[in-house]
């Protein structure tokens, strides 16, 4: 995959290492038209799964998904890239908008909610505007990829009470 190793694939990131994990691997489910995989946390059902459409296009894939499962907004976590934030910050939050995020912007259209849970992986800014597409199109340096990877593996640590919907608990870990 082109973009593997850039930063807008940071929630790829996360979801990957969360499989293996759990020693499991994703199938292509075209149907969802991405890649899905099933793990059981704490006694809960959770589906990972991964849109192989592009970034921008995210909620056809997540649109099929959410309506095949029946899913509610509220049971949806959609993991991000977030420029907004510095390397090794995570955020999570339920509902608000895009900030300009396209991929985000698509599942809002295709699902008709904004109140899905976001697990917002700091990414880091260019400094500019006119540079933020080039930016995450391309891989963090070497520092900044060690923030990041340390970042999603604190979000490991509180994941069983993220997928409990415990939001508040977990926000007092990851947020301080």
């Amino acid at each position: 995959m082109r973009y593997a190793v850039t930063r807008h694939n940071a929630g790829f990131w996360f979801v990957d290492e969360l499989v293996s994990r759990f020693r499991q691997t994703f199938r292509f489910a075209a149907k969802f038209f991405g890649d899905e995989c099933r793990i059981e946390v704490g006694g809960l059902d959770c589906r990972l799964f991964k849109p192989a459409t592009l970034m921008n296009e995210s909620g056809l894939a997540v649109a099929a998904l959410f309506r095949y499962y029946r899913y509610a907004p509220e049971e949806v976590l959609v993991v991000h890239d977030e420029i907004d934030l510095p390397p090794g910050t995570i955020r999570i939050k339920q509902g608000g908008g895009h900030g300009g995020h396209n991929g985000l912007r698509d599942i809002m259209t295709h699902i008709n909610s904004r109140d899905f849970i976001r697990l917002r992986i700091g990414v880091g800014h260019p400094g500019r505007r006119d540079e933020v597409v080039n930016y995450v199109l391309k891989s963090a340096s070497t520092e900044e990829q060690a923030l990041i990877d340390e970042a999603i593996d604190r979000v490991y640590t509180v994941f069983p009470t993220l997928i409990k919907g415990q939001l508040a608990r977990a926000m007092n870990v990851l947020h301080t």
